[in-house]
C-alpha cells in the first residue's frame, strides 16, 4: 500500500493533487465526470468580498504551448460563494482551500476575516500574484516590502492555514518566498502564470483586450520546475507545486524538485479526469520504484555530478 498523504502546516491531504485556482470553478462542473472525493484538496475560483466582472473579451487565446487567458479575476463574491457554492462543497470529504484577493490590504484582510469564519473552508490561498490585474496591483507580489504589510495583515486575521501565491515575474522567487515565511505563511503556492501577448499579425493588435495576459500549460512548466527548486532550499514551509502539469511524469518531476503538494490547472480544460489520472500514476510510479511513501521523493534531486 503506498501512503499518498502530506501535510501542508496543519492541513492534512489524503492525497497530494489538488486543483489550480481559476480553473476548476467551484467544482460543481467537475463533479459530473469524478468524485471529488478523490482530489487531495479543491482550490476554487479567486474570491474578492464584492463581485467582480473581470476583463473585456476576449480574454482567452490559445498559444502553440498552452493558454493565454486575462480573465481579470471575474468572480461572484464571498457571500455568494458561501451561501450558494459552499454548501455543495461541505458535502465532500475533500479540504476545501479558498482563493482570495483585494485591491487594498484591507480588502484582503476582510476577504480572509469573512471565508474563515464561513465554515467548511479549510485553507486559504492568498492571491497576491496575478499578472491581469492593474499595474498598482502587482506591488503586491513583486515588491518585498509591500508583500510583507499585506501578508502580515492577513495572518493576525486567520488561524486557517495560509498559503501565498507567489509570482513568477520577479527576479528572485526564492527572496519572495522567504518574505511570506517570515510573515506566518504556512506554505507557499509555485508559480502563477507569466506574463505574455498574442498578437493578431492582420490587425496588428494583440489578440486578447487586455493586451497581456497570464501563460499556463507545458510551455511553462520547465520554468515552474525551476522555481519550485528554488523555493524549497530557500524556506522551511511547505511548497506546492503548479505550472502546466499534464501527466503523473510532469507531476513527479514538482515533487523531485522539492513540491510538498501539486496543482493541476489548464489540464483540467482538456481532461477533465486529469487529477485523477496524474494521482493514480505517482502511486504506480511509487510502486515500480518499491517506494511505499510520497514524502520520500519530495527534493530528492540530486545535482552532484555522477563519478
Amino acid at each position: 500500500m503506498v501512503n499518498l498523504s502530506v501535510k501542508i502546516g496543519s492541513l492534512a491531504l489524503k492525497n497530494p493533487v489538488m486543483t489550480a485556482s481559476g480553473t476548476f470553478g467551484y467544482g460543481e462542473e467537475y463533479a459530473e465526470f469524478f468524485d471529488l472525493n478523490e482530489l487531495g484538496a479543491i482550490v476554487v475560483k479567486g474570491l474578492s468580498v464584492t463581485p467582480r466582472q473581470g476583463n473585456p473579451t476576449p480574454r482567452i487565446v490559445e498559444t502553440p504551448a498552452g493558454m493565454l487567458n486575462a480573465i481579470g479575476l471575474q468572480n461572484i463574491g464571498i457571500k455568494a460563494f458561501i451561501q450558494d457554492k459552499l454548501p455543495f462543497l461541505r458535502r465532500f470529504a475533500t479540504p476545501v482551500i479558498a482563493n482570495f484577493f483585494g485591491d487594498t490590504i484591507n480588502e484582503y484582510v476582510r476577504a480572509a476575516e469573512e471565508l474563515s469564519a464561513a465554515g467548511g473552508v479549510h485553507a486559504l490561498e492568498m492571491n497576491i500574484s496575478c499578472p491581469n490585474k492593474q499595474a498598482g496591483w502587482i506591488v503586491f507580489g513583486t515588491d518585498p516590502k509591500t508583500m510583507e504589510q499585506v501578508v502580515s495583515a492577513v495572518r493576525k486575521t486567520t488561524s486557517l492555514p495560509l498559503i501565498v501565491k507567489l509570482s513568477p515575474n520577479v527576479t528572485d522567487i526564492g527572496c519572495m518566498a522567504r518574505v511570506a515565511e517570515q510573515c506566518g505563511a504556512d506554505a507557499v503556492s509555485v508559480i502563477n502564470t507569466l506574463t505574455g501577448m498574442v498578437v493578431d499579425i492582420k490587425k496588428r493588435r494583440p489578440v486578447l483586450a487586455n493586451a497581456t495576459g497570464g501563460l499556463s500549460g507545458p510551455a511553462i512548466r520547465p520554468i515552474a520546475v525551476r522555481m519550485v527548486w528554488e523555493v524549497y532550499k530557500a524556506v522551511k514551509i511547505p511548497v506546492i507545486g503548479m505550472g502546466g502539469i499534464m501527466t503523473a511524469r510532469d507531476a513527479l518531476e514538482f515533487f523531485i524538485a522539492g513540491a510538498r503538494a501539486i496543482a493541476v490547472g489548464t489540464a483540467n480544460f482538456i481532461n477533465p479526469v486529469a487529477p485523477v489520472e496524474i494521482r493514480n500514476g505517482i502511486a504506480e510510479f511509487l510502486r515500480e520504484e518499491g517506494l511505499s511513501d510520497i514524502n520520500d521523493i519530495v527534493g530528492s534531486l540530486s545535482i552532484t555530478p555522477k563519478t
